[in-house]
């Protein structure tokens, strides 16, 4: 009862859109501004840089806070950690408080990482910055990111002992992938907007 409670509570937690009220706060709906993705990179662009970083802090720790501390509550292993962590990726993804329409959950999935496998994190974090650096493109970015962790899971010896750990981590990533792919295909087209520019197409 206790496992499904916390599991529950993490799902909620994940399921808060920040992006959406800081934007509110604001005056402002991001849903019907620039992407209308509630997630930190289209408050970064509609409502200003600061308030994109503080969504995205805050969006990371919805992944952290469950991922670290929720399996030290009842003294459970690594594997209720990875649980607890994918439970808020599926409410920032698929939150209950938006009829299940979401972010892309970039940011929480990377605050679970680092709660549960740093290191893949760390590969992930840099092969995003490589990206950023060449492509400007957010989204390829974090597509490149996510099989960057995927692959890391599977080649690196710490990940190798757990098999649950490195099946659910690449469908994680796959997941991200696939909720990029209206963005694969602007990308494709030439008109996916790249950092810097004001407004991007609406999906």
């Amino acid at each position: 009862m206790k496992i499904a409670l916390l599991t529950l509570t993490a799902y909620l937690i994940g399921s808060i859109p920040f992006g959406l009220l800081i934007a509110r706060l604001k005056g402002v709906d991001i849903r019907k501004e620039g992407s209308g993705n509630i997630g930190a990179t289209n408050v970064l662009r509609v409502i200003g840089k600061r308030w994109g970083i503080f969504t995205l802090f805050l969006d990371i720790l919805k992944g952290f806070i469950p991922a670290f501390f929720f399996a030290q509550l009842l003294n459970l292993d690594h594997d209720w950690r990875l649980l607890f962590g994918a439970a808020a990726i599926l409410g920032h993804t698929f939150p209950i408080y938006l009829k299940f329409k979401g972010g892309k959950g970039v940011a929480t999935s990377a605050g679970m990482l680092l709660g549960v496998a740093p290191v893949a994190m760390g590969v992930g974090f840099i092969a995003w910055g490589v990206c950023m650096a060449i492509s400007r493109y957010v989204s390829l970015s974090s597509i490149v990111a996510s099989f960057a962790i995927a692959t890391t899971i599977w080649v690196r010896k710490e990940y190798q002992q757990n098999i649950i750990s490195q099946v659910v981590i690449t469908l994680l990533c796959l997941l991200v992938i696939w909720l990029h792919r209206a963005n694969i295909q602007r990308i494709l087209n030439g008109t996916e907007s790249k950092m810097g520019r004001q407004k991007e197409k609406k999906s």
